[in-house]
């Protein structure tokens, strides 16, 4: 491809270079330029591609585009014979480029998008399984891994840049995918990562406080989220799928409708258009009524607890709402299985349960803790938590993470999750003031693997033990770098130390 057929469709404020090189690849990280590529510099919050661009040329950039007057000068001074365009946005950009390059892979896809504080992982898992049950091919993009055309990569990104969200998407295009499902961040949106990716369908899940080390404040946090819905920065989507006990689904659905958009809600609120009736929780799913305008079944999943239920619901509503019929749903409901680090049992035959989850908000906390009581009637067992907060995160959730912790729970364990750069014992100091204000029994142990053992070996028979915080993920971020940390496996040895299923 060329340089002026890839930048036909891009809007620069000003140009360079008489050329026309022929291009062989788009890159945003200097590091992985080759002969031909094109090198977006953009700035970013925690680093500037533009200082990169002197870098890339030597590696063989053909053409720079750079979202920066000054550098945009520099090339102007240094290198007028390289082309290169000096654009408002590079992310945008790069967005725009990366559809042209990788052959607009988005045309051939149907996207749905899923933007939300907690639940995100599962309902794109539930959305993309729905899809797949009455034969759709599909990419997902999301925390715990990719899938492409029912292939399995590993996950970098919750959103990933565009450039690299588009390689994906033409991958799966080329194996015949026809749905695109994809956890959307605040992160993402805020900074235009998915610039280019119009979306079909687009699911809210809820929005409690998390990620305001980078928002700083709820109002921004939120208006991240409402860029998905409002057609201000992205194009609306064509339906919004908005869950309908919470509040902030009231705005957005304002929002949406301004832009154009159909909106459903889904929820157990009696408004909603998909919502559940007749619960019955059980140690092995959930047993309900489903109720919704095209029909009325009575349903089984394999997913416990309400707040999956909650996720069923927006899956299947934003399946509805891409083409699969409500006897579709009803048949394929029962046969979803469980995500991989979202209330996962790890049994080694110990006569007490323990569950691994993702939870590392102090609502997510408070969604688990309740979810583990209504399993367990209080006469019959306790709720045992462990829990640590990230380091280089968000402070000020630390002592409300401890509060909702020791709120839920009969006896809480406070450890490490990542601490990254920050000091183990500064982090724990933060959280214990909110588990002190309970008044829960607790203990404090910062190795997490020995807490997790110190944690098992108070469980008695009937109790639930919830190990919370990093889920599916296989690594345990440290100041010196990362090391291999899988909580189910090490919870699992810690079983067998303990003489449960056979020592190992």
């Amino acid at each position: 491809m060329r340089w002026n057929e890839l930048t036909r469709d891009v809007t620069g404020t000003a140009q360079l270079g008489a050329s026309n090189p022929d291009i062989t690849g788009i890159e945003y990280d200097s590091r992985r330029i080759t002969t031909g590529s094109v090198f977006v510099a953009m700035r970013g919050g925690s680093t500037d591609g533009n200082r990169y661009i002197e870098t890339a040329l030597k590696q063989g950039a053909a053409a720079i585009v750079t979202d920066t007057p000054e550098a945009f000068a520099d090339l102007a001074s240094n290198h007028p014979e390289i082309p290169s365009i000096l654009v408002a946005h590079g992310r945008q950009a790069l967005g725009e480029l990366s559809a042209t390059f990788f052959g607009h892979p988005e045309r051939k896809l149907h996207a749905t998008g899923v933007t939300g504080t907690n639940g995100k992982t599962t309902t794109a898992f539930l959305t993309e399984a729905l899809l797949n049950s009455a034969g759709r091919s599909s990419i997902l993009v999301g925390t715990i891994e990719y899938h492409v055309a029912g292939h399995i990569r590993p996950s970098a990104h919750t959103t990933p840049e565009s450039r690299d969200l588009f390689e994906l998407m033409a991958d799966g295009a080329a194996q015949g995918a026809s749905e695109l499902v994809m956890e959307v961040s605040s992160h993402a949106l805020d900074q235009g990562r998915i610039a280019a990716v119009p979306f079909d369908v687009a699911i809210f899940t809820n929005l409690t406080r998390d990620h305001l080390d980078y928002h700083h404040t709820m109002a921004a946090y939120f208006a991240a989220k409402q860029l998905l819905f409002d057609g201000t920065r992205y194009p609306a989507p064509r339906v919004a799928v908005l869950n309908a006990d919470d509040s902030h689904s009231e705005a957005l659905a304002r929002a949406a409708r301004s832009a154009g958009s159909e909106v459903i809600t889904y929820g157990f609120h009696s408004n909603a258009n998909w919502r559940a009736t007749n619960i019955k929780l059980t140690p092995a799913g959930a047993d309900f009524t489903l109720h919704s305008p095209h029909g009325t079944a009575q349903v089984h999943s394999a997913l416990a607890g309400e707040v999956n239920i909650l996720n069923l619901l927006a899956a299947t509503a934003a399946s509805h709402a891409r083409g699969l019929t409500f006897d579709q749903l009803v048949t394929a409901i029962p046969k979803l299985h469980p995500v991989p680090g979202r209330f996962q049992p790890v049994s080694a035959g110990q006569p007490f349960s323990v569950i691994v989850d993702y939870a590392h908000t102090d609502d997510a906390l408070r969604n688990l803790t309740t979810l583990a009581r209504q399993l367990v009637p209080a006469t019959e067992g306790r709720i045992l938590t462990l829990f640590g907060c990230g380091g280089d995160r968000d402070r000020t959730k630390r002592p409300r993470m401890g509060q909702a912790a020791g709120e839920g729970s009969d006896f809480v364990v406070v450890t490490s999750d990542n601490p990254r750069s920050e000091d183990p014992e500064a982090i724990l100091a933060e959280i214990l003031p909110g588990v002190e204000e309970t008044g829960v029994p607790y203990a404090v142990e910062e190795d997490r693997a020995t807490a997790i053992h110190l944690i098992l070996s108070k469980a008695k028979p009937g109790d639930v033990v919830l190990i919370a915080g990093k889920g599916h993920e296989k690594q345990q971020i440290l100041a010196n770098g990362a090391i291999f940390f899988d909580d189910a496996q090490v919870a699992l040895s810690a079983l067998h130390a303990l003489g449960y299923g056979g020592k190992r």
